[in-house]
């Protein structure tokens, strides 16, 4: 079938990005001259570090054994690399516990300045700007809090609230708003009125579409379509609920509720629903061939994000990552280290259940996860959490702890210049490293 006809189901105002099918080649013109899916990349981050004692994995005698915070990637453990040890020299340069740490894709040093910030391109706009010539959307760069604003040791807390760079000076702008961040999926180059749903306005296409698809692929394309609608409604609901909190009376802005957003936003009020929506458009994004660059802040660094599911956690996470080694305190940090692990792993097993062919989206895809510290309490930089999800399209052996705690040259760069060769962008050094980790 043609595919230059077919990759997209279009509507007045929208065009939505068909999944992989067996009867189609739905992915762009690269992935049909390669007869393959193409690969992805997305980091996803956490600000404030981790429980040092319970982060991680060991080598045991039947392979990778992880700690008690990564536990719940268990059932995706084949999928799944662990690193310890690597790092960016620069973040231990000069004064500041968090700004000059938020150098984690780039490795550069973070400019002391309150005014004209300057970091480095990052390792995913570069990418982003080679794969981008196959998809309508180079990257999408999504968030879930605004920056703040105000200055601490020199620095701009601008800093604290970005990790993707286009150019040296200026941050990618991420999407905190699901509505804004879904529509984007979709948009065709005209407005689309919100009165009617993404699905009624492509059912005239996927009708004529279903007759050419095996009976697999109709039902796959079923269960996708459900898939979109499903987020649609988690999408316009926030906008209600929000709308809806507006109009009543009192609301003030507090630091003894939870709040993530004003009413009014369409940002929803549980942490746990932003995060699982904001995850599955990236996931929608990666399924429709949107994108095949992702960068998402979970939070920002020096966040006090709270997650009331959780019982028995008293404050937010910068103020847990500051546990001065009390046992309490450091098994509620634990506790929701554990549980953004949990969030995190909910998105990596829906991108396992995506078939794509010979692979899953997780199996040809790269999904890091890392912090700009690894010890809140005290600041340290001198190693990161890093774990990373997926295959690579099949160039990855997973299912490894790769301890690089005693190797002279472990600097986290090495890593970006092994990720972005798999993404097709071949550098001879970026950052402070020469040359690419072998994963």
């Amino acid at each position: 079938m043609n595919l230059s006809r077919r990759k997209f189901l279009r509507g007045s105002g929208i065009a939505l990005g068909l999944p992989w099918l067996e009867s189609i080649n739905s992915f762009g013109a690269d992935a049909v001259k390669n007869n393959t899916a193409p690969r992805r990349l997305a980091v996803c981050f956490t600000g404030n570090g981790v429980n040092p004692h319970h982060w991680g994995a060991t080598q045991g005698a039947g392979g990778m054994e992880f700690m008690k915070t990564l536990s719940p990637l268990e059932p995706i453990k084949k999928h799944i690399s662990v690193f310890k040890g690597l790092w960016n020299p620069t973040t231990v340069e000069g004064e500041g516990g968090h700004y000059p740490k938020m150098n984690v894709l780039c490795g550069l040093k973070v400019k002391k300045t309150t005014t004209d910030v300057e970091v480095g391109t990052t390792m995913d706009q570069l990418v982003a700007a080679q794969t981008g010539k196959f998809t309508p959307v180079p990257c999408v760069v999504l968030g879930t809090e605004r920056p703040s604003y105000s200055t601490d040791s020199g620095f701009t807390s601008i800093y604290s609230a970005y990790i993707s760079w286009s150019t040296p000076t200026t941050p990618a702008p991420k999407e905190i708003f699901p509505q804004q961040a879904f529509d984007q999926l979709f948009d065709d180059g005209s407005k689309r009125k919100r009165d009617k749903s993404i699905l009624d306005l492509v059912m005239q296409d996927a009708g004529a579409l279903k007759p050419k698809l095996s009976q697999r692929d109709k039902q796959k394309l079923d269960e996708y379509l459900t898939s979109v609608r499903e987020i649609e409604q988690r999408v316009e609901l926030a906008e209600k609920i929000s709308q809806a909190e507006t109009r009543g009376a009192g609301w003030q802005p507090t630091v003894k509720v939870p709040t993530l957003a004003r009413p009014g936003s369409g940002i929803p009020t549980s942490s746990e629903d932003h995060l699982r929506l904001m995850f599955d458009i990236m996931l929608l994004a990666f399924q429709m061939d949107r994108t095949r660059v992702a960068t998402f802040m979970m939070n920002n660094d020096l966040s006090n994000m709270r997650f009331p599911s959780l019982d028995g956690i008293s404050g937010g996470i910068h103020e847990l990552s500051h546990h001065a080694n009390d046992e309490h305190r450091l098994d509620m940090y634990q506790r929701v280290n554990q549980h953004q692990v949990k969030l995190w792993g909910e998105f990596l097993t829906k991108m396992q259940a995506t078939n794509e062919g010979e692979r899953t989206l997780l199996e040809n895809s790269m999904v890091m996860l890392t912090s700009s510290l690894f010890d809140g309490n005290a600041h340290d930089s001198r190693q990161l959490p890093v774990v990373l999800a997926g295959n690579g399209g099949g160039t990855i052996q997973a299912g490894r702890f790769h301890d690089l705690s005693a190797d002279p040259n472990r600097k986290m760069c090495r890593l970006h210049i092994a990720l972005m060769d798999r993404m097709g962008l071949h550098v001879g050094h970026f950052g402070d490293a020469e040359n690419a980790l072998a994963i």
